[in-house]
């Protein structure tokens, strides 16, 4: 095979141009037009939610939901390591302190070490505080590569210390639980807070752009406020809040209509592909695929590979370079939040299972329009690289 198998791509195969077009022979380019509240109402009905504001980005849509969950500068706001930095920038961007709690097997946040944490390094004085009276105000939980968090336990904890949770759904639009106490409810749909992100590489995309959604429908339409300038009165630009320029554009919303009719789709197709790769790995002694939760239906959005370092010694940089001679684009998991410079001198608690993952997982090829044939491409490749990088 010849051709560069890429890691994930946009698939614009529906009705993008056309509304596209239609958009702009109407004359609404900017962040007013019909296209926006059509995509806020789609996907409130697909979410089974009353309320959706359309954003900028999924940075975007944690920063509001920050705002408006009442972050405060000196407060802390309990985060993952193991995730893209933009769930834990917005901390920074309210003047807050960040604290990283560790994942679990899920490569999501860990409710045990969350539940160890609050209860053995804080103290309740009906609020919860850390740090010289810190307050502890609320938490970020990433549904990691689409594979739902441990959702009952940790809001279980969020309920018993007061916590506002804000759900990190930007990698996890469609992704939901099929059994418990959450049964049929989506990812971004069970805390306070929910953020999704359409940046190119999602399930959907309009280029940029994110959307946002609470547990209240007029806290929703506050966020909406405040992304629009926070202009009281729109006729004399009387603005009573300090507001943000954090709006969709009606360019992106039509891509996003088209998007959303074939999200359906492109979920059913990622998690086929998903099962011809667990096929192609089955047995494989040097990495394993990594599974998603019990319980859940995952968009599985990404897939993750990992690598087993019993007989695999050699970089993670190594791996994708020589992968990519090979005409497959593959990435590491993320560089862990915590040992980026501007988060270096912050507190984690219990890091034990995000080094770990950080050290042997890659994701793998995963557009929605890859073929069967590119798929068992992807994996024999993967299964000679390591045979052959292995010290047996």
């Amino acid at each position: 095979m010849n051709k560069f198998i890429p890691l994930s791509i946009p698939n614009f195969e529906g009705n993008e141009k056309k509304y596209v077009n239609e958009a702009l022979n109407q004359g609404w380019v900017s962040t007013g037009g019909a296209y926006i509240a059509r995509l806020e109402q789609e996907m409130a009905n697909f979410l089974h939610v009353h309320n959706v504001a359309a954003c900028q980005s999924g940075t975007s849509a944690i920063h509001l939901s920050m705002i408006e969950a009442g972050v405060k500068p000196g407060d802390v706001v309990l985060v993952p390591p193991l995730t893209f930095i933009a769930a834990v920038n917005p901390v920074k961007y309210q003047y807050a302190t960040p604290v990283f709690i560790d994942c679990d097997d899920s490569l999501c946040m860990d409710p045990v070490k969350l539940c160890e944490f609050c209860e053995t390094q804080c103290k309740w004085d009906g609020e919860l505080l850390k740090y010289k009276k810190k307050r502890v105000k609320a938490m970020v939980v990433v549904h990691v590569f689409g594979n739902m968090a441990d959702m009952e336990p940790i809001m279980d904890i969020a309920s018993k210390y007061k916590l506002k949770v804000i759900e990190d759904a930007t990698e996890a639009l469609g992704t939901y639980y099929t059994e418990g106490r959450y049964a049929g409810k989506y990812a971004g749909t069970i805390g306070d807070f929910g953020a999704y992100s359409f940046n190119g590489n999602k399930i959907i995309t309009t280029g940029g752009g994110g959307a946002v959604t609470a547990n209240e429908s007029k806290i929703v339409d506050h966020i909406r406020f405040l992304s629009t300038q926070a202009k009281t009165d729109p006729h004399c630009y009387i603005h009573d809040e300090v507001g943000y320029n954090y709006r969709m554009t009606n360019l992106q919303a039509a891509l996003g209509v088209a998007q959303m009719e074939k999200l359906p789709e492109f979920i059913r197709r990622k998690q086929k592909n998903f099962e011809v790769y667990k096929a192609e790995f089955e047995g494989f002694k040097y990495g394993t695929l990594m599974l998603f939760r019990e319980g859940t239906n995952a968009n599985k959005w990404f897939y993750s590979f990992n690598i087993n370092r019993n007989y695999i010694k050699n970089s993670m940089k190594e791996i994708i370079i020589a992968l990519e001679k090979k005409g497959i684009q593959a990435r590491v998991v993320w560089g862990l939040i915590n040992e980026q410079k501007p988060y270096e001198n912050e507190v984690t608690y219990q890091l034990e299972k995000a080094p770990y993952y950080a050290d042997r997982i890659i994701n793998i090829p995963c557009s929605t329009q890859i073929t069967k044939e590119e798929i068992i491409y992807v994996a024999s490749e993967v299964k000679q690289l390591l045979r052959s990088l292995s010290n047996e």
